[in-house]
Parts: C-alpha cells; sequence; structure tokens
C-alpha cells in the first residue's frame, strides 16, 4: 500500500460548537420535520428530504400487489388452454423479475468497496433476518466519497491467513475483551495499512497488543493503559510485548494529555500519515477524534462503535445516526412500523433496542437519551439535539474514509445472539455459506468468540 499524503491542518473546534458555515438551522428543521410526518401515520417515506427510504416501503408493497394480481389474472388465462401460452410465460416471468427488483432493495449504507450478496436467501423461513435494513444501518458520510482500498475478496483472503494465527493467540478466554471479529479486524486493518508507529489507547490483558503485533512483526507501539497488562500474568494469562513503550500502571497518561511531539521525535516518527491509533478505552469517541487531530494523527480506529441506544460511551455511529443520512434517524412514535419491529427483535437479539430505550422524553429520538455518555458510563453530560446534530456535521467535515468492520460470519454460522443483524453491514461469510465457513477454518473455532461484535470502525481524518 502507498504512504497516505500528508494534509494541511488548522484548529480543530469543541465537539458542541455550532458551525454556522454548515446550515445547521434549516437542516436541523427539516430534520425534526420529518420526524414528525414519520410519527404520526404511514407517511410518505420521502418528507423532509433526507428521510431514510427504508423506514416506510409502501409504494414497494402497492408494486407487489399490483404484479400478483396480474400474475394471478395471467395464470388463470393460461390454464383456460390459450395458444398465448408462450407469451403468457414470458410476461409472467418479466412480472416476478419486476417484482423482485422492486421489492428487493438494498438498505445497507457502507462507506466502503464492500459489496454484499443478497441477505434474504437464507432467514426467510424463520423470521429472524426479515426485517433486515428495514431499521436502517446508518454510516457517516465523508468529505469527498473517499472509501477504503480493500475488497470482500481481500477481506476473504485475510481470514484465511488469520484463522491459523488467532488459533495460537496467548489468551483463549478473552472476557471482557475483543473476540474473533474485531481481532480478525485489528490485524487486517494493522496488516494492510503497515504503519511506521502503531498506538493502542485500552490494553486489558494485552491481546490487542498481541493482534498488533501479528500484523506487524517488526513495528514498535506504544501502549497507554491505567493498569499495566503484566498484573493480569498473576491470575492468568496476559501478553507483554518486548518491542513496547507502556505508559502503564503508574506511569499511565492519558491519550490526551501525551506529549505526543516528544513521544513521536523519541521514536523517529515524521510523517504522522503513517501511524495507526487504535482505541478501547471506552471514552467519548468524538473527544478522541478531535484530541487525535490536534495531534496530527490521521489513522483511527475504535474498537466498541456502539449502536444508538447501546454502550458506556458516546460513539461516531451514534452521532452519525441521523435522519438526512441513509439509513439514520428513527421515529419515537409506539405505533410506528419501527416501534413494532424493535419490539419483535429485542426478543431475539441482547444488543436489540426497543423505542422505549431508544428515545427520550418529548419523543427526543436521537438514541442517546439527552446525554453525551464518556469513561465508562460514568460520566454523563446532557446534550440538545442541537448539540448533537452539529456533532454530526462536524465530524463530516474532517472525515476522509468511514468503514465499518462487517461481521466475520452470518449469525446461523456462528450462534451469536448478541448483536442485532439489522443494524450491521451484511456478513464476509453470509448465512447458508457453511463450506466456505468451513474451509476458513472459521468452524473449528469456539462459538463464544464470535459474540463480541460492537462495529468496529476505521477511520481516516484531515482537517477541515
Amino acid at each position: 500500500m502507498s504512504s497516505p499524503r500528508p494534509v494541511l491542518q488548522v484548529q480543530s473546534t469543541t465537539p458542541t460548537h455550532r458551525y454556522p458555515n454548515l446550515s445547521a438551522p434549516s437542516m436541523l428543521e427539516r430534520t425534526l420535520s420529518s420526524r414528525r410526518v414519520n410519527s404520526y401515520g404511514e407517511g410518505d417515506a420521502e418528507a423532509g428530504g433526507g428521510a431514510d427510504e427504508s423506514k416506510t416501503k409502501k409504494h414497494q408493497h402497492i408494486f407487489f400487489r399490483l404484479t400478483t394480481r396480474a400474475s394471478n389474472y395471467l395464470a388463470r388465462i393460461a390454464g383456460s388452454g390459450s395458444f398465448y401460452l408462450p407469451c403468457i410465460v414470458v410476461s409472467l416471468f418479466l412480472f416476478f423479475c419486476l417484482s423482485f427488483l422492486f421489492t428487493s432493495r438494498g438498505f445497507v449504507c457502507i462507506s466502503s468497496s464492500y459489496r454484499p450478496v443478497s441477505s434474504t436467501a437464507f432467514f426467510d423461513f424463520d423470521g429472524i433476518d426479515a426485517d433486515f435494513g428495514a431499521l436502517g444501518v446508518p454510516c457517516c458520510r465523508s468529505k469527498h466519497g473517499k472509501t477504503v482500498e480493500w475488497t470482500s475478496k481481500d477481506l476473504l483472503k485475510g481470514l484465511e491467513e488469520f484463522v491459523p494465527i488467532y488459533e495460537t493467540r496467548p489468551i483463549k478466554n478473552n472476557m471482557y475483551g475483543m473476540g474473533f471479529d474485531h481481532s480478525f479486524g485489528l490485524w487486517f486493518i494493522a496488516h494492510w495499512l503497515k504503519p511506521n508507529l502503531m498506538i493502542e489507547s485500552g490494553a486489558f490483558k494485552g491481546h490487542s497488543t498481541w493482534v498488533l503485533r501479528q500484523a506487524m512483526p517488526d513495528t514498535p507501539i506504544i501502549s497507554l493503559s491505567p493498569r499495566h497488562p503484566e498484573k493480569y500474568l498473576k491470575k492468568g494469562p496476559a501478553y507483554v510485548d518486548g518491542n513496547c513503550t507502556y505508559f502503564a500502571g503508574k506511569d499511565f497518561v492519558d491519550f490526551g494529555s501525551v506529549d505526543w511531539p516528544k513521544v513521536l521525535k523519541e521514536h523517529g516518527i515524521l510523517d504522522l500519515s503513517r501511524v495507526l491509533i487504535f482505541f478501547d478505552d471506552h471514552q467519548n469517541e468524538l473527544k478522541r477524534v478531535e484530541q487525535a487531530l490536534k495531534a496530527g494523527f490521521h489513522h483511527l480506529v475504535f474498537e466498541d462503535n456502539y449502536d444508538t441506544g447501546t454502550g458506556d460511551h458516546y460513539s461516531l455511529r451514534q452521532i452519525c445516526d441521523q435522519s438526512y443520512i441513509r439509513g439514520g434517524g428513527h421515529s419515537c412514535f409506539i405505533d410506528s412500523d419501527e416501534a413494532r419491529i424493535r419490539s419483535r427483535r429485542k426478543k431475539l437479539w441482547e444488543k436489540a433496542v426497543d423505542i422505549e430505550e431508544l428515545c427520550g422524553p418529548d419523543e427526543a429520538w436521537w438514541g442517546v437519551r439527552g446525554y453525551m455518555r464518556d469513561n465508562f458510563n460514568h460520566s454523563n453530560k446532557p446534550i440538545s439535539y442541537a448539540q448533537h446534530f452539529q456533532n454530526s456535521r462536524y465530524v463530516e467535515s474532517i472525515l476522509d474514509v468511514y468503514w465499518e468492520l462487517p461481521p466475520v460470519a452470518g449469525p446461523s454460522l456462528t450462534h451469536q445472539t448478541r448483536y442485532d443483524p439489522a443494524r450491521t453491514p451484511p456478513p464476509i461469510v453470509e448465512d447458508g455459506r457453511y463450506g466456505l465457513f468451513q474451509r476458513l477454518g472459521l468452524a473449528n473455532l469456539d462459538k463464544s468468540v464470535f459474540n463480541g461484535y460492537t462495529q468496529m470502525v476505521y477511520l481516516k481524518i484531515s482537517e477541515q
């Protein structure tokens, strides 16, 4: 991979600062009006100009009924022995094709070159995935529409290489830490980008340090963690890296307080576009983005990019879950289709969120219930929707690339019950492809390692 080009720097701003040049009031007005329309009936899905088309599919259902009636009519004619049977068969074929075209639209917004195959084939018989995309899958919009260089084929090739590596991990039971999905994602991103320095904020027992080391055997690592991983060695398996500089334990320094020019100079790093930052510290992700941008970093990975209504900190996915973004925004009307779908899915998936959990007082729908969570949910700061909206516009203004790691494999293969498939990108190995799942060696892994997916995300950022 060629080295990313350096970018110009300008001053960063605070998370809740208003940006007059972004026309926030008018956008906010359209956003709120679109929510009101959708809250009182089966209104037009296009209301407000930016509403997610996946929320209301009334026009699709009408077309489906028309094609079905036409098909039945033609079938009756065919049954009467008409000599136009060949024409009727062709007509039926065309009607079915058109019906499929208009009723199987993709609803997933993925800022990557990943092109998913249809995910409706497997779950139709039991309804587990029948609502795929109906709730929307928001993605943060990049400034210039850029995307990652890797493809689904690259991900499959990476899986084939990573599975035997993962089987050698020193920490077999990494409860409360990364499972297989995110371990693969971190390894793949680091292996692809080939940075000259890797920095991690949050190390726990050292599993993520081990993953980074497998991706880049000779690259130095800087690890920031309140507790040194060596402390866990007294109780069981842990990993301490010999080519890692630890700011941990009594030497701990928070990411935002590190004298990065001094530290980078000590490591001989001149090109900050060759540095990869990995955050697994459960802090306000907007805060971390601003701190990284201020220090001049460009490549960031957030391990816990929690979905709207979940998690213990303010995440990028929550910030970008806006109604003007395709796949974003929510209706808090208790009799809406969304409310019914969410209630049903809550019974199937541990991290599915119903309307009561998603929405705050006065139908505040943005999914943070009026608070900006931080520091493992120990610090909750009140936030208005206007501030939340401005945060999304700010993120878009500095975002070059946004890519969410897809689940490694579908839930019928991994037997995970934690994340809701209706709120994630389609998996790399789709449900029903057990042969591929087995050939990659994924079937040999314990099913528990697949139950920790939380929309890990890779960002590339630059000044406005």
